[in-house]
């Protein structure tokens, strides 16, 4: 009864690995696969990434810079935030992750509606560009980009600042 959503994959040393978006045990979620070849995938030991309280945690879009993957990823609603909000989080195994203190990265202003959601991000010419839709969560959406006047890698960097306690938060392990 699994449904499957949204899926992001990125290049890491061991070839490739996929951050894919289920219905189960929460939904929304996301778990893990890794490939060599990009044609066969390998689930990973049961990995769930469900959020700090085992909660929404959606449209997962992942990177990876040695020696941590990123990952940005819609969060549910928060008081005080419009509608649904990206969160940024880093781990070095897939297992123990790292919240940004500077979550969420990104709010719905007047005109976007209730949502940043299913992001992608590319670099080119070592800027950095932030693919999302806005929207209602039902009856509309747009299609919209940020930049981000530096690579990639600093992208990311930039939300976990040398000297700065992270909150910790472990993936859940289900039966494979």
């Amino acid at each position: 009864d699994e449904k499957l959503f949204n899926n992001s994959v990125c290049k890491d040393e061991q070839g490739y690995l996929m951050a894919y978006e289920s219905n189960l045990p929460v939904q929304f979620c996301f778990k893990f696969a890794h490939s060599k070849d990009l044609s066969k995938w390998e689930k990973l030991n049961g990995l769930v990434y469900t959020g700090e309280k085992n909660e929404y945690s959606a449209c997962p879009v992942i990177r990876y810079f040695k020696p941590y993957y990123y990952v940005i990823y819609l969060h549910a609603p928060i008081k005080g935030y419009n509608g649904w909000i990206p969160f940024l989080s880093r781990s070095k195994d897939l297992v123990n992750w790292e919240l940004s203190t500077f979550n969420p990265i990104m709010e719905a202003i007047k005109g976007e509606g209730k949502n940043n959601s299913d992001f992608d991000i590319l670099e080119y010419n070592g800027r950095t560009y932030l693919y999302y839709g806005d929207g209602d969560q039902a009856t509309w959406g747009n299609i919209c980009v940020a930049t981000y006047d530096g690579t990639m890698k600093n992208f990311h960097e930039s939300y976990f600042p040398v000297g700065n306690t992270f909150k910790i938060l472990t993936t859940r392990r289900i039966g494979k």
